[in-house]
């Protein structure tokens, strides 16, 4: 393999294993390297203009970083947000992403993804950033993510929402008022508020 498909690697090893096509360009390596590489199946393409490098693998929550390099405006949410909260028993069967209202959902050919569009106020509240091998990963306190999860009972299952207040507040020492506060926003205070107060 040419010197300049190896550095190439490399460099994908040192970006957690993904790169956009413009990065590389922005690295100063030519195009042919990629192609030399892809042929070579140390690559392979998981987007519009984005790479994976196939035998490395992300340690860390290697579904959320892929879904959140894809999707920059999306924000992991519901049980994928509860899951890495460890507020849940559930065990996602895809990835939960909000993106705003009238917004454009990328097209993602791995892993499997759901998407959720959120009222611009609703998706904005209660963002975090975490910094996964890497690649910036914004996903919803547990606070925020307690009142979505109440939002969409209806498709989430109101157990669950009921299971994860009651994790949050008993295990995690989620303050009740911070998860008021996100029910005002997502509109399902009436709803959270008796619950919560059976737990005071």
């Amino acid at each position: 393999m040419p010197a300049k498909a190896k550095a190439l690697i490399a460099f994908f090893k040192t970006h957690g294993g993904i790169l956009r096509f413009s990065a590389i360009l922005k690295a100063g390596f030519h195009p042919d390297s990629l192609i030399a590489i892809e042929r070579e199946g140390a690559v392979e393409k998981i987007g519009q203009g984005l790479y994976r490098l196939i035998k490395y693998s992300i340690e860390s929550y290697p579904d959320l970083v892929t879904v959140s390099v894809q999707t920059p405006r999306g924000v992991i949410c519901l049980l994928s947000a509860l899951a890495f909260h460890e507020a849940t028993n559930e065990i996602p069967k895809h990835v939960d992403i909000a993106i705003p209202r009238r917004t454009h959902a990328n097209w993602i050919k791995y892993p499997p993804v759901k998407f959720y569009q959120f009222a611009p106020s609703t998706w904005e509240a209660g963002i975090i950033t975490h910094k996964i091998e890497g690649h910036k990963v914004r996903i919803y306190n547990l606070a925020k993510t307690i009142a979505d999860c109440f939002k969409f009972r209806n498709r989430i299952g109101a157990n669950v929402a009921r299971d994860a207040l009651k994790i949050a507040v008993t295990e995690k020492g989620v303050a009740p008022q911070d998860i008021m506060k996100y029910a005002k926003i997502c509109r399902v205070s009436k709803i959270v508020q008796p619950i919560l107060e059976t737990m005071i």
